[in-house]
């Protein structure tokens, strides 16, 4: 796990060493145990080093005999069997990352398809002269990139390129009006002109800094639904589960796991349980009383019958105020998603004693839990409705028109992509999900909040094969008489009954309606004058919004908050000053 950039020049001059080091230096943060550096004919390369695997040799760039070059950032979780078929004698470390550039050496870039994990990697081909981009089918590890007439640069978040000065801080319209709506951007333009995304499973061939093939490895199969009954699919399950469970536990240094009281991360406790000797550390958030679902006591229960040492780390309002600037300014590829909040803590707190945490991201969109699956899939005369349909600020008469129109867009082209072949309606919203939601907002969270802290996160249920397995499973075994996850919920209703997997689902939440109602009456004028808000809103507008109350009222005043927040580190550079009030009044 680490941090990679660099620089391809595209005019046959050197590349700046000065952009190197503050390219570098932007990303320290995700790599603290080491950096290295690559420079030859008109290529650069940085990287910063979180050392999970080889502990000893791992240090990058790696080299193969030919002299191409790689850096890495992310865990191939299977490079132990991929190292057998390659051929041990070649390999010069016991870094997993290697056999990314030995499979390129010997397959191309189709050899790219045989990797499990999460990665995002430059490879410098100095046979063909090329450099190579690729970046894994689930977007769990972020690449950003940006293209001048003088060069291409890349980085694993955008502020580095800003801080480089390779990039500018203006920004697309048509993304903020996403985020603003939706909580999150889609496809492959960030929030900042000019500064693009590496799409989940792309791979990118460059000569001379300029992108010359784009390959795109899809990780959701188009082979139609497989026959098969309940109990034939709970034992596929279990033997798929628990291979990737265990390739996801490889690593040189000790492992810990993200606990809720939901069904996903009951069940990889569960796995867990059954393949380690040891107890299993899980890290709980807990909330306060008040109006908000609290699943402590249930975690509880699952950590106990599964012999796991249980820390329940607090999220409070202090938190809230508290935490929430540094939070905005560290996931600079914004998602306003207020599970960050919690998610931002526990990787805090977990990072003081691991460097890897397991986590359930993954399981709703693959075995169909979201309550919006269940919608898409009713006839529209009886309640069903199209996905996000409807956005944050509709109706509510806060933001100009023009700051929000065709807010739709991205997601209606994800639409139209993926309504291909025999899918079901289920199919398709779930790979619309895959394609912008689980990406572009879940995958970003996780990256962020814990690498912020120097902890690597691993998700198991997006492991290429799980997804092969569940996403290909008939309707009738995601969702069932109203049910999701229907065939999951089985398995760990077997596994582990004291779960309560058939238990109602109240899903993950935090109070921040509440909280900042609370504070409405002096958080308004704060976030009104704000440069970010003031050139979005209407005059007034945003204050009464803050003062009115509603649930609609309340995630729309979450939505201006976070924005807020963000456009003041993001775009006008001024580094969190205290909480949240305290930040907006410098």
């Amino acid at each position: 796990m680490s941090s990679v950039s660099g620089i391809l020049s595209r005019n046959s001059v050197d590349v700046d060493d000065r952009k190197l080091d503050q390219l570098r230096d932007a990303l320290l943060h995700r790599g603290p145990d080491g950096a290295g550096r690559y420079v030859k004919s008109g290529v650069g390369f940085v990287q910063t080093r979180l050392a999970i695997i080889d502990l000893t040799t791992g240090d990058q760039p790696l080299y193969h005999e030919n002299g191409s070059a790689i850096v890495a950032n992310g865990e191939i979780y299977n490079y132990l069997e991929l190292r057998r078929e390659l051929g041990e004698a070649g390999f010069k470390t016991g870094s997993d990352s290697e056999t990314a550039l030995r499979l390129y050496a010997r397959d191309g870039i189709a050899g790219f398809d045989k990797l499990r994990g999460m990665y995002a990697f430059a490879i410098h081909d100095v046979v063909d002269n090329q450099v190579i981009l690729c970046r894994d089918p689930f977007g769990i590890k972020q690449l950003y990139y940006v293209e001048t007439p003088d060069y291409f640069a890349f980085a694993s978040e955008p502020h580095a390129l800003i801080a480089a000065g390779l990039a500018g801080r203006e920004l697309r319209s048509d993304v903020r009006a996403e985020l603003l709506q939706i909580q999150f951007g889609t496809g492959t333009h960030t929030i900042f002109d000019g500064i693009n995304r590496l799409l989940p499973g792309e791979t990118l061939v460059l000569k001379n800094g300029r992108v010359v093939e784009r390959r795109r490895r899809a990780v959701l199969s188009d082979e139609g639904v497989l026959g098969t009954s309940l109990e034939d699919a709970l034992g596929e399950w279990d033997r798929v589960f628990e291979e990737a469970v265990r390739l996801h536990q490889r690593s040189d240094v000790d492992y810990a796991m993200f606990l809720s009281g939901g069904v996903d991360s009951a069940s990889l406790l569960g796995m867990m349980h059954r393949l380690n000797e040891r107890p299993v550390c899980a890290y709980t958030a807990a909330f306060e009383a008040g109006s908000v679902h609290d699943e402590r006591e249930l975690a509880r229960k699952v950590a106990k019958v599964c012999n796991a040492r249980h820390i329940e780390v607090m999220f409070s309002e202090s938190d809230f105020w508290d935490l929430l600037p540094e939070v905005a300014a560290a996931v600079d590829d914004p998602c306003a998603d207020y599970a960050i909040l919690p998610t931002y803590k526990l990787a805090k707190e977990a990072a003081r004693d691991f460097k890897v945490v397991l986590s359930g991201e993954g399981g709703d969109e693959l075995f169909g839990g979201y309550g919006r699956y269940r919608s898409v899939m009713r006839p529209f005369l009886l309640g069903g409705r199209v996905m996000r349909s409807k956005g944050t600020f509709d109706a509510l008469d806060v933001l100009r028109a023009e700051v929000v129109h065709g807010w739709r867009d991205g997601i209606a082209a994800s639409e139209n992509r993926e309504s291909r072949g025999k899918r079901s309606r289920l199919a398709i919203a779930q790979a619309v999900d895959c394609s912008d939601w689980l990406p572009n907002d879940l995958l970003i969270k996780l990256d962020r909040c814990l690498m912020a802290h120097g902890l690597e996160g691993r998700t198991p249920f997006l492991d290429p094969m799980v997804a092969e397995f569940a996403y290909r499973l008939p309707d009738r075994l995601k969702i069932r008489k109203g049910t999701g996850k229907f065939m999951l919920r089985n398995w760990l209703d077997r596994c582990l009954p004291m779960a309560e997997p058939f238990g109602k689902k109240l899903g993950f939440t935090v109070p921040v309606a509440e909280w900042i109602g609370q504070q409405g009456k002096r958080l308004g004028p704060l976030v009104a004058r704000q440069p970010g808000i003031a050139e979005i809103a209407k005059p007034g507008a945003v204050e009464k919004l803050f003062v009115t109350g509603g649930k609609k009222e309340g995630a729309a005043a979450w939505h201006l908050l976070f924005y807020a927040l963000w456009h003041r580190s993001n775009v006008l550079g001024h580094a969190p000053s205290g909480d949240v009030f305290e930040t907006l009044t410098h």
